[in-house]
């Protein structure tokens, strides 16, 4: 089995959910801060921590043109309006997602799987593992936005691969 190539698969797959509940969003619920995280900012922190996973290292990693310094706060609940980050937009978010998807089999390719050391601090596990966390993260967060989607009778469909319909 090639273990590369199937992690592209679930990455490009994940990056699918993704784009499509972001496509989907009503831009009413984009930033409507009716959740204890908007809609926005979970894409953008499933995208980012996706994008800075597939570094080897944290000291390799280079941000997304567009990534701002008060990034920090995104994390901080809830976001009113004027006292947080301004969102990204929806067009900003699926750039970023394509930016993301595009550098997925590059990125996978460089990485050292059978590295002792997942090369960010605060994960203490091979890289291989590390790989199958930021899986589950993205998979958490594109439940997340399914489940506000269907709050609002809007459904997603699942992708178990890109290639291969469901």
């Amino acid at each position: 089995m090639d273990i590369k190539l199937a992690l592209k698969r679930q990455y490009h797959a994940s990056f699918m959910m993704i784009r499509q509940a972001v496509e989907r969003c009503p831009d009413d619920l984009w930033a409507a801060n009716d959740h204890p995280r908007d809609f926005w900012r979970i894409a953008y922190h499933a995208l980012y921590y996706t994008h800075l996973y597939l570094f080897q290292k944290n000291a390799a990693f280079e941000p997304w043109g567009l990534h701002r310094d008060d990034n920090a706060k995104l994390w901080a609940r809830p976001w009113k309006p004027g006292k947080g980050p301004v969102p990204y937009t929806k067009a900003e978010i699926l750039d970023y997602l394509t930016s993301c998807d595009n550098f997925v089999d590059e990125a996978v390719d460089a990485l050292n799987l059978e590295a002792e050391s997942s090369g960010f601090s605060w994960y203490k596990m091979p890289k291989f593992e590390h790989q199958l966390v930021n899986l589950r993260h993205i998979h958490q967060h594109s439940g997340q936005l399914s489940e506000i989607l269907m709050s609002r009778e809007i459904d997603t469909d699942w992708f178990a691969r890109p290639d291969v319909p469901m």
